[in-house]
């Protein structure tokens, strides 16, 4: 005669605990350390990423810098490349401006005439050299003084034109590009003084008034 398997009791206590419980209860507790520590490498590479982001910004705008400035070195170098030339050809021009400046005088006038004929072409084609090069006469004649652009060697004074303005050109100038190659070497006016001003101050400065 078989026997039935006999049934805890609901009230009774049970001793025994399912395996499965406990294996599903362990990741569990150890989930939260690993968690924390993969979150804290994610924030160390974020800040890593941040780091290298901007060191790659900062190289590229200083490549840019670097890239720009070259562009305007080479541009500067094709702009004056000729400032060198122009210097050397200034003096042969200046002494080609004397000569035709010089009034000749003899029985061969035609071959006199004939010499100021090429001396006139001879610096024509070097002003369209020059011109071809934008290297541009300063001639300031009459205009106002400019320290930048003009060389002062003397004052003088006179009612015929406005004070500081340039009276004589001694030595024409030149200008390539926005850069003064020479400048122009002046003599500038300046004003008279009263003579009424002259007198007193004489008479003040006399001995009869010590």
């Amino acid at each position: 005669m078989s026997r039935k398997p006999e049934h805890a009791s609901p009230n009774e206590p049970q001793d025994s605990v399912n395996p499965e419980h406990e294996t599903a209860a362990a990741p569990s507790e150890t989930a939260s350390p690993d968690l924390k520590q993969l979150q804290a490498e994610l924030d160390v590479a974020r800040k890593e990423v941040a780091e290298h982001l901007d060191r790659f910004l900062r190289a590229k705008a200083e490549g840019e810098n670097i890239r720009r400035r070259a562009e305007n070195d080479v541009i500067n170098a094709r702009k004056f490349a000729v400032e060198r030339f122009a210097g050397e050809m200034l003096a042969a021009r200046d002494s080609l401006d004397l000569a035709r400046a010089v009034e000749l005088q003899g029985d061969n006038l035609d071959a006199i005439r004939k010499m100021r004929e090429g001396l006139e072409l001879t610096l024509k084609l070097m002003d369209d050299v020059f011109a071809k090069f934008s290297l541009v006469q300063i001639d300031p004649k009459g205009e106002k003084f400019d320290p930048e652009r003009h060389h002062a060697i003397s004052m003088v004074e006179t009612d015929e034109i406005e004070p500081n303005h340039v009276v004589t050109v001694v030595q024409k100038g030149y200008g390539l590009h926005d850069r003064i190659v020479r400048p122009a070497m002046v003599i500038v006016s300046r004003a008279k003084a009263a003579a009424a001003g002259d007198e007193a101050g004489n008479g003040d400065a006399g001995p009869g008034n010590a």
